[in-house]
């Protein structure tokens, strides 16, 4: 007598992230008129990394692979990712993340913005 292993054949969907506002409660704003432009990134952030404080001017998400990332906003509200978290990003409010842990981050992200407009700008405060 033979044991049959029954494939799985449905497709699961699972939704990760539906909202309006970004991590730390501000209300995303309107997307930027003008020819649309998608960007998808994955970063990897090394251990013990502090990125540059900076800002989005488009509308991003992004969900982390691997590590543990702190973002801190300039507010001083404090978010801890771990994999299988997302974050949708603050827009136009400056913040900055940092990897404090022995291994890397990697995050993929999403940026939905415009042809002529940067997705990430530094900031010097």
């Amino acid at each position: 007598m033979s044991c049959a292993v029954k494939k799985e054949t449905k497709v699961v969907v699972k939704k990760l992230a539906e909202t309006s506002l970004s991590w730390n409660g501000d209300i995303l704003p309107d997307y930027p008129e003008g020819n649309p432009l998608i960007t998808v990134l994955k970063i990897i952030i090394p251990p013990k990394t502090k990125l540059n404080k900076h800002y989005h001017p488009v509308i991003n998400a992004g969900i982390v692979l691997k590590g543990k990332l702190t973002v801190i906003d300039i507010d001083n509200n404090v978010l801890h990712l771990k994999p299988g978290e997302v974050i949708v990003e603050l827009v136009n409010k400056i913040h900055y993340g940092i990897n404090n842990s022995r291994e890397s981050v990697e995050i993929i992200v999403f940026y939905a913005g415009k042809a002529d407009l940067p997705i990430t700008v530094l900031s010097d405060n």
